[in-house]
């Protein structure tokens, strides 16, 4: 027992230590650098409009430098200077991606450390056999004693265990996995420490949850953003638009009989497009990611990291969210005239149809009120078992007794199917317990109501203050439960959320998220149950609870491997900070470039308009000194830049309006004033050593 400890805790002092490692760690670097060099093959280039401009130029300048060395041009080592740091340029922005990827590969590495080719019970005929891991199929029945790990992702079907989950987490505090209800679903990997379970596999080889995730850590399917993609096409326009002027300018010298070389243009061209935010672009998308894991949130696509920045409502299911989830039956109310021994014989019978915790806890309390006479399950009767859309369980004997347990709406509604009246004194106690926050459980004895039982809940630690940290950056956050109305108010104002929405269905979540959507707002859901998973697909962003059911999991585009709902804080400021990023780099590139512009184009004409001199401000030494300073600026700038493109600039909640004025005055005026400090000093420098 002990061993299978340590060896979680070695896991997750593994994960996080690869979590921390530093942006140039050595390993990493070698990766990329190698990745960088790989990635040069034109067809990868080409999806990036911006470099596979710079690198076509690259593969230009080599032409001619060939030809300057064959003919012993006087122009050379002009040339030769300009060829090698386009080439640098094109490495420098391959870099950059490739090291984002690198570090997500080694987030995976450690995860693959959890993946292991272990031995299955597999359950054939009532019997047990022994298969590799690899070998189960979907729908196969394995069985998991204490000690052993789980070796797929499956839902349990029968007992309860406790489970290590710190592998996949990072938590070291063992979690409750059982049959029934929404705490059922097991990820494959994760060790069972005490009892045995037996589980349905819902995942074929190689299609587990932890696979999916290694694969989506490692950038495989990462997908471009609306706003990447749309800035992609303003860089590839702007790239364009740049390639005309550029090329415009060589008939423009030859009128001015000014020798304009093809290396002198390529160096322009490539000085003058988006290159540093068309370098840095692919690494912010892939850095949005990797810090989304680094929070515990598994995100199944850059986009919904990027939708987080904009998300304006929140919704969340109450039970096992913003509760405990951990509901247990506390007291038995029944009406006047009905002993407190006949409502708890009553309940248990219509609970044996309800293998959630819930029901369970209110067999446990019959049991501790009735004794040695508490009624047992009897195979003739016919089990009514609970589900979401009926919220109601029961038991029908074959000599016509019938009971029935539920939400007060659904029993109140089976009552009236056999035209009987309701008693006013329960809505007077489903109203009391209500009250007190806790969930009522009306019970009934064929077309008689017997009384409530008091489903008793608690709230997670700190819930409050982190919906007020939600509200702060704007959001509007709206609980979502299957109570009653006063149930629902309770909790809502203790927890201290906007709004409620009581005794909701699967449909009614999925038409209110539908709604929302169609009044233009963006949408979060967070949930855990199977009933959630309709809605977690609808929302813009739907986060499943890694403790909760596969079919929840399946269903978002976010798993929250810590199963804390206030975890979408962090998932927002990830986006918020995504974006800003974003913008701040465009912002320092644009700026960049009207400043390379300023600098380049009066030093080019200069001899044939020396009217032009008024402009050269900078004061550069020669057209070729001008040209290098400006590239060579334009080559080291870029890896300068991936430690922000990988961290991400410092998150701080404001308004869009603040947020242009930050990035106009401090990446904007940076990145003009930057260029011309950076260009002069490497102009001097080329001057001094007289290579131009």
């Amino acid at each position: 027992m002990n061993n299978h400890t340590n060896e979680s805790v070695a896991l997750k002092f593994e994960r996080r230590k690869a979590r921390k490692a530093s942006l140039f760690e050595k390993s990493l670097v070698r990766t990329a650098g190698k990745q960088a060099i790989a990635m040069l093959k034109p067809w990868i280039m080409a999806r990036n409009p911006v470099m596979f401009i710079t690198e076509v130029g690259a593969i230009l300048t080599t032409i001619v430098l060939i030809k300057d060395v064959v003919q012993g041009s006087s122009g050379t080592f002009y040339t030769l200077a300009v060829t090698v740091i386009l080439w640098l340029t094109v490495l420098f922005a391959n870099f950059a991606e490739a090291l984002a990827e690198a570090r997500g590969k080694a987030q995976a590495n450690t995860l693959k450390q959890t993946r292991s080719k272990t031995l299955a019970r597999r359950l054939v005929n009532g019997t047990d056999e022994q298969v590799s891991s690899d070998e189960l199929r979907e729908g196969d029945v394995v069985l998991v004693v204490a000690g052993e790990i789980i070796p797929s992702d499956g839902e349990v079907i029968e007992g309860a265990a406790s489970v290590d989950e710190s592998a996949i987490t990072g938590e070291s505090a063992p979690v409750v996995r059982e049959a029934g209800g929404d705490r059922s679903g097991v990820t494959g990997g994760t060790r069972v420490l005490s009892d045995q379970i037996k589980i349905r596999i819902t995942a074929g080889a190689g299609e587990s949850f932890l696979d999916r995730m290694i694969a989506l850590v490692e950038g495989a399917v990462r997908q471009k953003t609306p706003n990447e993609l749309a800035l992609t096409v303003t860089l590839a326009g702007l790239t364009l638009a740049f390639l005309m002027v550029t090329g415009a300018l060589w008939p423009i010298g030859r009128y001015f009989d000014v020798d304009l070389p093809i290396p002198t243009l390529i160096a322009l061209l490539v000085c003058l497009i988006p290159t540093t935010i068309g370098a840095l672009l692919a690494a912010i998308g892939l850095a949005g990611m990797d810090r989304a894991l680094s929070a515990n949130v598994l995100a199944k696509s850059g986009k919904a990291v990027e939708l987080a920045g904009d998300i304006d409502t929140l919704l969340l299911d109450k039970t096992g969210t913003i509760t405990m989830g951990d509901r247990q039956a506390t007291e038995y109310h029944p009406l006047p005239g009905v002993t407190k021994e006949q409502l708890a014989e009553a309940a248990m019978c219509a609970s044996f149809g309800d293998q959630t915790p819930e029901g369970k806890s209110i067999v446990r309390l019959g049991e501790e009120i009735l004794g040695p006479g508490a009624p047992e399950e009897a195979p003739q009767a016919k089990l009514i078992p609970f589900t979401a859309q009926t919220r109601l369980s029961g038991l029908d004997f074959p000599d016509g007794r019938s009971f029935r347990k539920g939400a007060s709406d659904a029993v109140c509604a089976y009552i009236r199917e056999q035209n009987t009246i309701i008693p006013e004194e329960i809505k007077g106690l489903v109203d009391d317990v209500a009250r007190q926050g806790s969930t009522p459980i009306v019970v009934a004895e064929g077309n008689k109501m017997l009384g409530v039982v008091a489903l008793s809940d608690v709230l997670k630690p700190g819930i409050r203050d982190r919906f007020e940290r939600l509200r702060a950056m704007g959001l509007r956050v709206v609980m979502v439960t299957g109570d009653n109305p006063l149930t629902a108010a309770a909790i809502a104002e203790q927890a201290g959320v906007d709004d409620y929405i009581a005794e909701a269905k699967p449909e009614d979540k999925l038409e209110y998220i539908r709604k929302e959507q169609r009044a233009g707002r963006l949408i979060a859901m967070m949930g855990d149950g199977t009933n959630d998973a309709p809605a977690l697909a609808q929302a813009d962003i739907g986060i499943a609870m890694n403790s909760g059911t596969q079919a929840a999991k399946e269903a978002g585009n976010m798993v929250d491997l810590d199963s804390d709902p206030t975890k979408l804080i962090e998932v927002i400021e990830i986006g918020k900070q995504l974006l800003m990023t974003r913008g701040s780099l465009t912002t320092f590139s644009i700026a960049n470039d009207v400043a390379k512009y300023f600098a380049i184009i009066p030093a080019m004409f200069v001899l044939a308009i020396p009217q032009l001199a008024a402009l050269n401000i900078m004061g550069l030494a020669t057209p070729q000194s001008a040209i290098l300073s400006a590239l060579i600026f334009n080559a080291i700038i870029i890896p300068l830049l991936i430690p922000i493109a990988l961290k991400g600039v410092k998150y701080r909640p404001m308004g869009a309006d603040s947020i242009l004025r930050r990035n106009v005055f401090v990446y904007g005026l940076g990145g003009i004033i930057t260029p011309f400090i950076g260009i002069k000093l490497i102009d001097m420098l080329l001057s001094i050593t007289g290579l131009l």
